[in-house]
């Protein structure tokens, strides 16, 4: 052992499955976006989208995979080379997200629309499905408890109102215990802090660790 820390990367997630639309000269592109973990789960969604729309003449699709975006894929699927996968891919990358997965699908409304005119639409549909999809933190974390008295526990709340400290839950018994997530590297700072402020009273258990979504980071 060196004695350094591990480095967690943070990165931008899919916050949760979200869809779009764009329609022109007839041509509908219906767009869908979704989180996946694995190239597996990014496959099993595709896969899911064209059984859904089986009929539709194309189902273009984007992935990103990997805390460094590492695996990457795209698909024309019957377009012209560059003209729609490649844009899929490009609203992933240019929102800097990874572990998500996106599928364009076209129903040609008759009219050809030009290379420019797709690459104009499978992008403003992508960017619809990831606006409405909305886009989550994820950084490495620790999962604490905060036990204190009574007495201390408007002092502990105020100091998570403003660190901006997420409470997960609040249980009220004999004593009041808080589950709150933070940034790993925040993790003794905190510590000493609520010690301090509650003049060692507070019991103070770090519970797990690991990534968590930072939901104040969450854009809709």
């Amino acid at each position: 052992m060196s004695g350094r820390e591990i480095e967690f990367p943070s990165y931008n997630v899919i916050y949760r499955q979200g869809n779009g639309v764009y329609e022109e000269k007839k041509s509908r592109f219906i767009a869908q976006i979704a989180p996946a973990d694995s190239e597996e789960a990014a496959l099993a969604f595709i896969e899911s989208v064209r059984k859904k729309y089986y009929d539709a003449r194309h189902n273009c699709t984007a992935f990103v995979i990997g805390s460094n975006s590492q695996i990457t894929r795209c698909s024309d699927d019957g377009e012209p080379s560059g003209t729609a996968g490649k844009p899929i891919l490009e609203v992933l990358l240019g929102a800097k997200v990874t572990n998500a997965a996106a599928v364009v699908t076209r129903y040609f409304g008759g009219t050809l629309l030009g290379t420019g005119g797709l690459v104009r639409a499978y992008t403003q549909a992508a960017q619809a499905a990831l606006q409405d999809a909305g886009i989550g933190f994820m950084q490495y974390g620790a999962e604490i408890t905060v036990e204190v008295d009574y007495p201390d526990v408007s002092k502990v709340q105020y100091f998570f109102s403003s660190r901006k400290i997420e409470v997960i839950d609040a249980r009220y018994t004999e004593k009041a215990a808080f589950d709150i997530c933070i940034p790993a590297e925040q993790r003794e700072l905190v510590k000493e802090e609520l010690i301090q402020l509650t003049a060692a009273r507070a019991r103070i258990t770090v519970t797990k660790e690991g990534y968590y979504m930072s939901k104040a980071s969450v854009q809709s």
